[in-house]
Formats: structure tokens, sequence, C-alpha cells
């Protein structure tokens, strides 16, 4: 910078005299200690704009978490199967049952094998079979009807009317009863064997028995 005069006498005006600061009104020269340019403070904003507060060490923004699953949707079930209202699914059958109902254990079953002989013969059979009419509706034989059990059939999810249980207890028993003993005693090792604990005259007419103690499924 010239501490001389400019032409005509006159002070440079873009000069300031020596151990003063440049004026504010310089309109072409900047100090970058007193007068920072303007493009830096646009700089810093637009820099703020787009990369965010993460540019300055700040942890990154949170997305709000998902709502939970609603209970009955079915996740974690095998194959992702849902679960009906009123239902669980068996561990040990893989079926899904009724609240309040559990597969009818064997002794159970097979206590009611034997309760069939007494109650035929107390009703003088005709008796027995007008009985077994009036309870098949409900999904029931008489001897099922005494110990609280029930045929349920797992494809449709509802307790076996009339004509499923006309099956199971006509043709299901002549399947039964084809070979004498031999398809008697195959019976029974399929009832005590399978998961579902079903007999060929389940098979015949696709049903489980259920212990119902609370006769839920009467509701």
């Amino acid at each position: 910078m010239s501490d001389y005069p400019g032409p005509g006498g006159e002070q440079d005006p873009v000069q300031p005299p020596p151990g003063q600061p440049y004026p504010q009104s310089a309109p072409t020269q900047f100090n970058p200690q007193i007068n920072p340019p303007p493009w830096q403070d646009q700089q810093q904003q637009y820099g703020q704009q787009q990369y965010g507060q993460q540019q300055y060490g700040q942890p990154p923004p949170r997305f709000p978490q998902a709502p939970p699953v609603p209970a009955g949707c079915g996740y974690g079930q095998p194959g992702g199967q849902p679960v009906p209202a009123g239902m669980y699914l068996d561990q040990e059958s893989g079926l899904m049952l009724p609240q309040g109902t559990v597969l009818a254990n064997p002794g159970r079953r097979i206590g009611a094998f034997f309760l069939t002989i007494p109650l035929v013969i107390i009703t003088l059979g005709i008796g027995y079979i007008v009985w077994g009419l009036i309870v098949w509706g409900n999904g029931q034989t008489p001897a099922l009807q005494v110990l609280g059990m029930r045929c349920f059939r797992p494809e449709t999810n509802r307790v076996a009317g009339f004509w499923w249980m006309a099956l199971r207890e006509t043709i299901g028993r002549i399947a039964d009863g084809i070979l004498s003993i031999v398809t008697e005693l195959i019976s029974l090792i399929f009832m005590l064997t399978r998961p579902d604990r079903k007999t060929l005259h389940d098979l015949v007419a696709g049903t489980v028995v259920l212990h119902d103690p609370n006769k839920v499924l009467a509701q």
C-alpha cells in the first residue's frame, strides 16, 4: 500500500492511512479478520442443510419403531399359519384345537371302548342305537358323552356333525372289524402311536377325539 497522495493531490480512497483498519464502506476490499467474506457464512449454512447434523458429530436421527405384532397373527408358528381366535396350536399333534379342550388320552379312549359293552346291555341294544342317533349331532357317541369327549374335525375347525358321525360309526366301524382282531389291533396301535391319536374309524371320517371337561364345544 502507498502513503502518497493520488493524482490531483487527493488520498487514494482504497488505501487507508497507516495503522487504521479498512473502512466498512470499502466497496471491493475485505479484511478477513474484521469483515469475513459473506460467502463463508452461506457455505456453512448450505453444508448444514446438505449433510445435516451428522457432519458435526451429533447422532443420526432415529426412526420410530415398528408397531408390535398383534396377538394371534401367527408369526413364529410353523409355516407362519395364523391361529384363529379361540384356538391354540397343540405342540404334540400340530393341530389347531379349541381352547379349553385337549386330545383325549389313550386311557380315556380305551375306557370309552369298554364302556360301550355295559351301555349296550343296559339299554337293551335298541336304546343304545336311539341314544347314539340323538347325540351324533353333537359329535358324540353314548360312551363319549358319558366320559366328556367329542369328535372334532380339524379340517373345518368344527365339531363333527351328524353325517360325519354316521360315517365314523358305520363305515369306520366296518373298517375296524373287517379283519376281526387284526384290524382292531391295527386301529389300537394307530391310536397309541399317532400324534393325533386317530384310529381307523377316525381316519375314515377325518375326526379326532377331544376331552371337553368344561363343555366349551357345546356352547
